[in-house]
C-alpha cells in the first residue's frame, strides 16, 4: 500500500487468525486495529468526524478523551492544519499524555475518579461557554458508525467467506452499530455481541451501560448479545494473546477475545467469530497488570 499521505494508510487493517486460543473446531480471527498510523481503532473516527465537521475559520476542535480518541483526533488535526484540546481524565497513562502533547493537543485534565463521565462533562461545559471549540463528540457523532459500515465492516466482509459472530467491547457503541449492521447485510445470520465490563468493575476503554449513560450513537436493539467480562478476565486475555499469539493488545482487546472464545465455545463445528482489537499494547506499558499477581488488583479506568 502507498499513500501520499499517512491518511491515507488509516484503515484496511489486517485479520490474524488465532489457532492457540480458538476453541477444536471452531475459528477465532483478530481484527487488528492496533496496525492503524497511531495504534488504535480511533484513527477510522477521528479521520471521518473532521471530514465531515463544518469548521468555520479560526474554530478549534474539542474532544473528551482517555486516550485514543484524542491521540487519533491529534494526527489529524496536526495533518489538517487544526488545533486540538482534549479533556482527560487525570488518571490516564503516561504513554498517552506525552503522544498527545508530541502531536501537538492542548490538554485540560478532569477528575480521575469520575472517569469518562466527568471529562463529557467538562468539555460540554467548556463548549457552550465558549463558542470557538467545536466539540466533534464521538459518543453522540454519526460519522462514528459510519467510519465503521464504511471501513471496518466492509473490510471483514470482504476478507472472509463466512462471519458467524462478531465482537467488540462496548465502549462509545459505534464500532458495534457501524461494522454489525455492514456485517448483517453481507451475513444476516451473524450475531453481533458486545463485551461489557461488570458494573463498579471499570476496563479501560470500554464502558458498563449500569453508569446510567447510553451514547446516543449506541441503539441496544441492535446488539443480539452482552456479555459481562471482569477487568481480572480482560487482563487475563490480554496476557494470554501475548504469550499464546504473540499479539501484544489493549485490555479492551482482552475483553473481546475473552468474550470471543465464550461465544465460539458455544457455536457449531466450522463457525468464525471475529474478535476487535481495538489496540495494542505499548501505550498501557505504566499500567499494572503485565505481571502475575497484579492482573487481580488493577483497576484501570476508561
Amino acid at each position: 500500500m502507498v499513500g501520499s499521505s499517512l491518511l491515507d494508510l488509516i484503515g484496511n487493517t489486517p485479520l490474524v487468525e488465532l489457532p492457540r486460543l480458538s476453541p477444536p473446531g471452531r475459528s477465532i480471527y483478530a481484527k487488528l486495529e492496533g496496525q492503524n498510523p497511531t495504534g488504535s481503532v480511533k484513527d477510522r473516527v477521528a479521520l471521518k468526524m473532521v471530514e465531515e465537521a463544518e469548521l468555520e475559520p479560526g474554530q478549534e476542535l474539542l474532544e473528551p478523551t482517555s486516550g485514543n480518541t484524542g491521540i487519533s483526533l491529534a494526527l489529524v488535526a496536526k495533518l489538517k492544519g487544526l488545533k486540538l484540546t482534549c479533556v482527560m481524565p487525570s488518571n490516564a497513562t503516561a504513554e498517552r499524555r506525552a503522544l498527545l502533547e508530541l502531536y501537538g493537543a492542548t490538554i485540560i485534565e478532569s477528575p480521575g475518579e469520575l472517569g469518562s463521565n466527568g471529562a463529557v462533562r467538562m468539555a460540554q461545559e467548556i463548549a457552550e461557554r465558549d463558542p470557538r471549540y467545536v466539540m466533534l463528540f464521538q459518543y453522540a457523532n454519526e460519522a462514528n458508525p459510519r467510519a465503521h459500515y464504511d471501513g471496518t465492516g466492509a473490510e471483514i466482509a470482504r476478507d472472509l467467506p463466512r462471519v458467524d459472530a462478531f465482537v467488540a467491547g462496548l465502549g462509545t457503541g459505534g464500532t458495534l452499530m457501524g461494522t454489525g449492521r455492514r456485517l448483517r447485510e453481507a451475513f444476516p445470520e451473524v450475531q453481533i455481541v458486545a463485551a461489557e465490563p461488570l458494573p463498579g468493575d471499570p476496563v479501560m476503554g470500554l464502558r458498563s451501560l449500569e453508569d446510567g449513560y447510553v451514547p446516543p450513537v449506541l441503539d441496544v436493539s441492535q446488539l443480539d448479545r452482552k456479555l459481562l467480562v471482569s477487568n481480572a478476565e480482560a487482563a487475563a486475555a490480554v496476557r494470554e494473546l501475548l504469550e499464546r499469539e504473540g499479539l501484544f493488545a489493549g485490555v479492551s482487546s482482552g475483553a473481546a477475545v475473552h468474550v470471543a472464545r465464550r461465544i465460539a465455545e458455544e457455536l457449531p463445528a466450522g463457525a468464525v467469530v471475529v474478535a476487535l482489537l481495538a489496540d495494542g499494547g505499548w501505550k498501557y506499558l505504566s499500567a499494572p497488570f503485565w505481571t502475575g499477581e497484579e492482573i487481580d488488583e488493577a483497576v484501570l479506568w476508561w
